[in-house]
Parts: structure tokens; C-alpha cells; sequence
């Protein structure tokens, strides 16, 4: 079955979600979190034998790190490592291990489409512990410099985000671009789990890969999306 992920320690309700995942990444330091707070996350994905990972990003708590700062390749090796590394630290204080690394938001996506961000996150991962798996946008800059730096790499797809017909995300601020739908939500994550197309906002369909799935934990009805999604996966 493919897994389901989640992003926590954003200040939502973790604990209702948690039954229903297999993998989450936990904010750590840059747009959301701290240590009380990566802790707290910590323990419940423990609680739950699920699998955590950091989730760093842009320093920009005021935009949620959904918005592009300009920095350079080493600026944000440096930011990855050092929220990444705050999260092992705290996982080390609990006896447990980090899995993987996915970065946040504009982070995130602007390391899918350029080559050189995506180069020092992988780097930065690898520097840190080789076994890290790095998550990243689907068949994306960020999975192929993963690849290249030796490390197990998870391809992304999205239940609750929807696509434009080449298989990128459309932008938040795009009406539309957030599925709220639990039943529409279904209908994608099952798409994805099967190697089908999705649909798009447009007249085409989107094929994309996907080895593991994400709902944000700030979703509208993300409880309801997960329960639904994770019961659909599992009569697959």
C-alpha cells in the first residue's frame, strides 16, 4: 500500500491525524516550530509508530515560508542543516531516529524547478546522514539531486493540491489550487496510488509518480481527508 504523509508541528490538531499516517515531517525552526514544539511531535509520531522526518525551510515565519526569500545555494545548505540538524537533536534526546528530510513550502517548490538550490539541500541532507531519505516534488530537480547525492529519494504527490496538465502544482493563490472535497480528495490520492492520471484545472490530465502521498495538516477537513483517503488505500 502507499504510505500517507503529513507535515505537523504547525499548530494543528497532530494527534487526530496521527492514526491515519505512516510518515510525517515536522517543522523545525524555520517557519513554524520549536524545541517544545518538535518535542511535542516527536513523541506522538512515537506514540503512533509513524516515521518522522524534519521539514525545514525558508527563515520566514511571518509568510509560513510560502514565500521565495533570495538567498544563495549556501544560504540554504546552511538553513537545511541547521533546522534539520535541531530536529536530530531532539530525536536523539527521545531515542529516536530521523527518516527522512522534506523541505517546506517555497522552499520547496522552487527547488523542484532550480537545479542549484536543489543541489545544496541534497548536499546539505547527505552531510548529515547519508541514510536520510530526501522527499521532494515528483520526478522534480529536488528527487534527481537527491539521486545524484547518493540518497534514497521519495517521489511526492499531492490528495489535497491540484495540478497543472504538466504535473506541477498550481499555485496556492490560484482558485482552485486547494482540494477541500474529502470525496474529491479520495478520488485523487486513489488516482496516484494507481499510476493514474489526475485531473487538472485545466482540459488535461496530469500523470504523476507517486511513492508516497501528502494532506497538509492545515487543510480544511484534513481529519475527515485522511480518515477517508486512509480507508480508500487500504480496500486498494
Amino acid at each position: 500500500m502507499i504510505e500517507l504523509n503529513a507535515d505537523i508541528g504547525e499548530g494543528c490538531d497532530d494527534a487526530s491525524l496521527m492514526p491515519f499516517l505512516n510518515r510525517v515531517s515536522i517543522a523545525s525552526g524555520g517557519h513554524a516550530g520549536d524545541a517544545a514544539s518538535m518535542a511535542a511531535a516527536l513523541r506522538l509520531a512515537a506514540e503512533y509508530g509513524v516515521m518522522v522526518g524534519a521539514h525545514p525551510s525558508y527563515p520566514d515565519r511571518a509568510g509560513f515560508g510560502r514565500c521565495t526569500l533570495a538567498a544563495s545555494a549556501e544560504e540554504v545548505f546552511s538553513w537545511v542543516r541547521q533546522q534539520t540538524e535541531a530536529l536530530a537533536e531532539e530525536s536523539l534526546r527521545l531515542g529516536l531516529r530521523l527518516a527522512h528530510v522534506k523541505p517546506h513550502g517555497a522552499l520547496y517548490n522552487d527547488a523542484a524547478s532550480n537545479s542549484e538550490l536543489a543541489q545544496a539541500i541534497a548536499e546539505a541532507v547527505a552531510g548529515l546522514d547519508p541514510n536520510l531519505v530526501l522527499i521532494g516534488l515528483a520526478d522534480s530537480c529536488l528527487i534527481s539531486a537527491g539521486r545524484a547525492a547518493g540518497l534514497g529519494v521519495l517521489n511526492e504527490a499531492f490528495a489535497d493540491r491540484r495540478y497543472h496538465g504538466n504535473g506541477l502544482l498550481v499555485s496556492r493563490e490560484t482558485d482552485g489550487a486547494l482540494i477541500t472535497d474529502p470525496l474529491a480528495a479520495v478520488e485523487q490520492a486513489l488516482a496516484l496510488a494507481l499510476g493514474l492520471p489526475v485531473s487538472s484545472l485545466g482540459d488535461e490530465r496530469a500523470q504523476v509518480r507517486a511513492d508516497t502521498i501528502c494532506l497538509h495538516s492545515d487543510t480544511p477537513n484534513a481529519l475527515k481527508m485522511a480518515e477517508a483517503i486512509h480507508a480508500a488505500l487500504n480496500r486498494k
